[in-house]
């Protein structure tokens, strides 16, 4: 799809779905970020926050965090990592509007666990006039895309970091910034 194209056809999505690990933070490779000083934002992503919440009704984060099932992390630490990332977006006049996360072992296959799609309906009650026909996920793994094309979600693959540039993904680029700078 040409650049062009996707301009024009952004002007029919009012909701971003948005992966976190990789997509918004860097992605620690073999282990998972247990604490906010572990947190870090990937370049340009907390400029594409900004512009994402002055173009998008909703946004949610949809995110895979098995480190609880493991026993590696609690509950109540994923909730502070979440509320210092959510502190340093409300920083810079980026808002995000719900977190879901599937604390699950994906041996288990549980049905919250992308990209099964039970965090997206679990937003469509929260939100009732959510419709995944008009919504866009983000993410930066072949789950993502494939829990945005099982719900009709128009997909976007992060191929930066030297991953793979081959995707089902409707659309591909290096960040979320660079998808930013894509709205109108």
């Amino acid at each position: 799809m040409h650049i062009m194209e996707i301009k024009e056809q952004l002007q029919y999505y009012n909701t971003l779905f948005l992966d976190r690990d990789g997509t918004i933070n860097k992605k620690l490779h073999g282990d998972y970020v247990k604490s906010p000083d572990q947190f870090e934002f990937l370049p340009g992503a907390l400029e594409a926050l900004y512009r994402f919440a002055e173009y998008f009704d909703r946004i949610i984060i949809v995110t895979n965090q098995q480190g609880i099932g493991k026993g590696l992390m609690t509950h109540e630490e994923l909730g502070e990592v979440h509320n210092y990332m959510i502190e340093q977006i409300e920083g810079v006049y980026g808002r995000i509007d719900q977190i879901y996360y599937c604390p699950h072992l994906k041996d288990f296959n549980p049905f919250c666990r992308k990209p099964n799609p039970g965090m997206a309906l679990e937003a469509q009650k929260d939100f009732p006039e959510l419709s995944f026909e008009q919504s866009i996920i983000i993410g930066d793994s072949d789950s993502d895309i494939e829990f945005g094309k099982l719900l009709k979600m128009f997909t976007v693959r992060i191929a930066g970091n030297g991953l793979p540039m081959q995707s089902k993904a409707d659309y591909m680029v290096k960040s979320i910034q660079d998808f930013s700078k894509l709205l109108p």
